[in-house]
C-alpha cells in the first residue's frame, strides 16, 4: 500500500466523520465524485493544479471561485487542506477510501451491472434487491451496456464478480464437460 493511499484513507476517515456529524454523507460522496470527474476530464485544470510555479494560495483562490456554491463547506475545506499541503494528487484515492468507509458504515455497496441493453429502473431495482439479499447490504446499481455480452448479466460488487452472462454460463458448461472427460 502506497504512502498516498494511507494518507488518503486518513483524510477520507476525517471527512466521513465530519459528513456523518452533519448528516451529509451521501451528498459529500456525490460532490467528491463530481470533483474527481471534473478534474479527470480537464487537462488544463490538471496542469494548473499540479504546476509548481503557481502558489497554493492562487490555486485555492481559483478553485474556490470556480466551485463557490457548487460544493458544500465540508468538501471545500477538505479541498483547501489538500491544496495547502500539496496533496491534490490523492483526491481520487480519497474518494475511493471515502466510498469504502461510507459503505461499511451505512451498509451500502455499489454494484456495476453489465448488460446487453440499458436496464430500466424496475430491472435495476430487482438486481439491487436480489444482490442486497445476497450481500446483506443496500445495493446501488450502476448499469454499463456491454454489447460483447451474448445475454444475461455480469455484476461486480467490490472485488466479487457474479457472472450470469450467457458467455460465462457456456464457459462453465465447457469446463464441466472437459473436467468429466479428463477423469
Amino acid at each position: 500500500m502506497s504512502q498516498d493511499t494511507v494518507v488518503a484513507k486518513r483524510y477520507a476517515k476525517a471527512l466521513f466523520e465530519v459528513a456523518f456529524e452533519k448528516k451529509k454523507m451521501l451528498e459529500v460522496e456525490q460532490e467528491l465524485k463530481a470533483l474527481v470527474s471534473a478534474l479527470a476530464s480537464d487537462i488544463d485544470l490538471q496542469r494548473f493544479i499540479s504546476s509548481p510555479k503557481i502558489s497554493g494560495e492562487d490555486k485555492l483562490a481559483v478553485l474556490k471561485k470556480a466551485l463557490e456554491g457548487k460544493l458544500s463547506t465540508v468538501v471545500i475545506n477538505t479541498l483547501e487542506l489538500l491544496v495547502e499541503r500539496g496533496r491534490m494528487s490523492i483526491l481520487s484515492d480519497l474518494l475511493d477510501s471515502y466510498v469504502k468507509i461510507e459503505g461499511e458504515s451505512l451498509s451500502l455497496a455499489d454494484a456495476t451491472v453489465y448488460s446487453t441493453y440499458e436496464l430500466d429502473e424496475r430491472e435495476k431495482k430487482a438486481v439491487a434487491e436480489e444482490f442486497g439479499t445476497l450481500s446483506g447490504r443496500e445495493i446501488r446499481v450502476t448499469n454499463v451496456v456491454d454489447k460483447s455480452l451474448l445475454g444475461g448479466l455480469k455484476v461486480v460488487i467490490g472485488d466479487t464478480l457474479y457472472d450470469g452472462s450467457l458467455a460465462g454460463k457456456l464457459e462453465r458448461l465447457e469446463k464441466s464437460f472437459n473436467d468429466k472427460h479428463r477423469r
